[in-house]
């Protein structure tokens, strides 16, 4: 008996080690649609649909809660006991083409339904969740339209996207829209301070002003690095500059360094700065968007000029994202904004 209370105990130990391990934006997703944050509208229709539950297509800006509303009300629908067989999620961005369609999500939706619905009362479908969805071809789109129709009184699915402009007409009309909005400065304070106080950390509340403002409604975002921040300095109170230093915020010392060279019209100088810039380990895209809140507060630019300059960032972030080297695009742009310097 004795050792009976000793291997629960140890269970109950492993259970809250394995908890603890995880990633904060793992450990604090929310379980229930009425944890998540800010999105009113959509948990109101939502729980209006449970029981008769269309085709569903979320879309809106990352770390808004997306992943999570979905998730949750498969939960409260199907339960933890019959979530894995009832609910299958892709990240389309990875299972982009129209194999995966073809084979894996139609094997699924014409699949037969496993576990008692009656008896655990729960909804007699199952339910695909394909995350960025905005990732597929065209061709996979086409294909999962034609499943959609095939497979309806079997399963429902929710497309999950950032662009909703990149999901075909077709597959949109077979869908019920969710709009997500960007977390307000007020949800996410609440929610990170929450989280603060669960994992003991001490914060000066400027160390979450800052989070919340480089985080732009990225919930996401502000607690992974919060989680970061929390490990870089385990025993000292959070400070602004902890959160600077973990996001990677580029001093403004920097910044003006680069203005000024760009000013001086003297390409060795420009390529010297962007050089040591790129150097110390800064990010291309967080150079060039500090460079630019910079470039819009300088008297020294025209509106003409700030148009330019704003164009040219475009080009540059999609050359970056297009795996473009840091150095050359950032040198790019510091040339351009040269030349549009009065």
């Amino acid at each position: 008996m004795g050792s009976f209370f000793r291997n629960q105990d140890t269970r109950s130990r492993s259970t809250k080690d394995s908890t603890s391990c995880l990633p904060w934006i793992e450990k604090y997703r929310p379980k229930s649609l009425n944890n998540i944050s800010a999105q009113e509208e959509t948990l109101i229709t939502l729980n209006h649909f449970k029981d008769s539950l269309p085709h569903m297509l979320f879309y809106g800006p990352p770390g808004t809660g997306k992943t999570s509303t979905i998730l949750a009300l498969a939960r409260e629908l199907f339960g933890s006991e019959l979530m894995k067989s009832r609910v299958l999620e892709l990240n389309a961005s990875h299972e982009r083409g129209i194999s995966v369609i073809r084979e894996r999500v139609k094997n699924y939706a014409r699949s037969c339904i496993v576990g008692d619905s009656d008896r655990n009362k729960c909804p007699g479908f199952k339910i695909i969740i394909l995350d960025e969805a905005d990732s597929l071809t065209k061709d996979a789109q086409e294909a999962l339209r034609r499943i959609i129709e095939k497979y309806s009184e079997l399963t429902r699915f929710c497309l999950i996207c950032n662009q909703v402009s990149c999901i075909i007409p077709a597959l949109k009309s077979r869908c019920t829209l969710f709009r997500f909005k960007s977390i307000g400065t007020e949800n996410m304070r609440n929610r990170l301070s929450y989280i603060c106080e669960q994992e003991g950390i001490n914060y000066y509340s400027e160390a979450l002003d800052e989070l919340i403002k480089d985080s732009q409604g990225d919930l996401r975002k502000a607690i992974t690095w919060l989680n970061n921040a929390s490990k870089l300095h385990k025993n000292d109170r959070v400070t602004v500059d902890t959160i600077k230093e973990t996001v990677g915020i580029v001093p403004d010392d920097i910044i003006n360094d680069l203005i000024e060279s760009a000013a001086s019209k003297s390409y060795d100088k420009i390529q010297e700065t962007v050089s040591n810039v790129i150097a110390s380990g800064y990010f291309g895209k967080q150079i060039i968007e500090q460079v630019f809140f910079q470039v819009l507060q300088d008297l020294r630019f025209s509106e003409n000029h700030k148009c330019n300059i704003g164009e040219s960032i475009g080009i540059v972030d999609k050359r970056l994202v297009d795996g473009g080297s840091e150095f050359f695009q950032v040198l790019s742009l510091m040339c351009k904004i040269s030349e549009n310097m009065n």
